[in-house]
């Protein structure tokens, strides 16, 4: 377990490391979850099934939305207070955002499942799709709480400086799920229903490891029975600091309602089961910027609580270096090599010469993505949601929708795959600009603290 005096003292580039690697496995690893079942699916299944999975892909982005909301935005404020050497505090938060997760979840399930075939509908599910949709679905909700829980609850653990646990709770899951997978769809025949349900198992158990970490007593932070009672400005302040990943999971939920409803339009079903491979690898590209995003998150927010703002800075560069090298390497090897990533999904002719253009167009400027996660996410790591939300916004709404809405129009299907690109650079011109401005304020404020503390020591 790394201390709370490591977080404040230690080698920043130790620390990052640290953090990101079990944070960036955790998160290759829940990519898994959706990569492996798409997988399975596209070659037991076929091209219908991976639209299926596709279609449903919104509602899957609004429960991860409501997750981060919470998770994110409590071990943020977690971390603050841990720097502040305020413990009870966050024990409180913690404790408050369980009890907001688990509510969340059954709400969100309960009205998921009433609504289900006319959201499947509006996310651009044919008439072909519907059934592969709804049979992969239903269960999924089923299984939602153990979601939330699992990998919301999952941020404590790193919060509070243990993230080798936290990559062991995804860790669990996903190979979990990797046995069933094959078994429920081939040996049993179950299909999308059988990939579903390997899922939710797999989720369960990794929710009973979050429980039991908790629960032995050897945690830093421990569940206390008054903490999980709600109160309103706690729950206000998780909920304020946790919009912006939020917004940001809701919006990529818009966006991939969009872009199906646009793929429906100008290619079809085969369209959408190319995008569907496209996101797939996509997501194994990003999911370690975001596992380097989580790792850094508790090292800037306790720096930035203990107001050593040099430390948050290193960290951020740090941070935005391996992300770019990283993202990078993926690059690399999507666009000089997209049919075998592809073919992992599916062998069908169509699908592959679709998936192949997609690929290239909508992934040609992957490597400048790096720094613009990072950045946008170390707004809200500081306890600034306004500003994570309005980088957010920038990609995925302000710039990303319109370009879907117009390109299409006079590009067709290649128009489709150019509007990522073309939100991509908006955003990162947008997000160096704010940053930039950022490092100005925390180089005052270094000024500022350096001169309050100078008569202790002259004393």
């Amino acid at each position: 377990m790394v201390s709370t005096k490591q977080l404040e003292d230690g080698n920043i580039a130790g620390l990052i490391l640290k953090f990101s690697g079990p944070a960036v496995v955790g998160m290759v690893v829940m990519a898994i979850y959706n990569v492996v079942d798409r997988i399975f699916i596209g070659q037991g299944v076929g091209p219908l099934g991976l639209a299926g999975i596709t279609v449903g892909f919104p509602m899957m982005l609004l429960i991860m939305a409501v997750t981060m909301m919470v998770g994110i935005g409590a071990s943020a404020l977690v971390s603050i207070r841990l720097g502040e050497k305020n413990q009870p505090e966050a024990e409180k938060i913690m404790g408050n955002g369980v009890t907001l997760l688990v509510g969340l979840a059954l709400i969100l399930t309960v009205f998921a499942l009433i609504f289900l075939t006319p959201l499947l509908r509006l996310f651009g599910a044919s008439p072909n799709v519907m059934p592969y949709a709804a049979g992969y679905m239903r269960i999924i909700l089923i299984g939602t709480v153990f979601q939330v829980f699992s990998f919301g609850a999952n941020n404590f653990i790193r919060a509070e400086g243990n993230p080798k646990t936290a990559m062991l709770t995804m860790l669990i899951g996903a190979i979990l799920n990797t046995i069933l997978d094959p078994i429920f769809i081939f040996i049993f025949g179950m299909g999308v229903a059988g990939a579903a349900l390997a899922t939710i198992i797999s989720q369960a158990v990794s929710a009973i490891w979050v429980l039991y970490y908790f629960l032995n007593g050897k945690s830093l932070l421990k569940f206390r029975l008054p903490n999980f009672k709600p109160q309103r400005d706690v729950v206000a302040n998780i909920i304020a600091v946790g919009t912006p990943s939020f917004v940001k999971q809701l919006a990529t939920s818009l966006i991939v309602i969009i872009l199906n409803n646009s793929l429906l339009h100008y290619g079809g079903d085969i369209a959408i089961s190319a995008m569907g491979v496209i996101h797939s690898v996509l997501t194994m590209m990003m999911m370690p910027i975001f596992g380097i995003s989580q790792g850094a998150q508790p090292i800037i927010g306790y720096n930035y609580g203990a107001k050593k703002y040099n430390r948050v800075k290193q960290a951020l560069y740090y941070s935005v270096f391996i992300a770019t090298a990283v993202v990078a390497l993926g690059y690399i090897a999507v666009i000089f090599f997209p049919e075998p990533f592809i073919r992992l999904f599916s062998s069908d002719p169509e699908l592959i010469a679709i998936g192949m253009q997609g690929m290239r167009t909508a992934l040609a400027l992957l490597p400048i993505l790096g720094f613009q996660i990072i950045a946008a996410n170390y707004f809200q790591a500081v306890g600034k949601p306004k500003q994570a939300i309005f980088l957010n916004l920038a990609r995925q709404v302000l710039l990303l929708i319109p370009a879907l809405l117009i390109l299409p129009r006079y590009f067709g299907l290649l128009g489709v795959w150019l509007a990522i690109p073309v939100a991509d650079f908006g955003a990162t011109v947008l997000t160096g600009i704010w940053l930039a401005m950022e490092v100005r304020y925390l180089d005052s404020k270094e000024i500022e603290y350096t001169l309050e503390l100078e008569p202790q020591y002259e004393s």
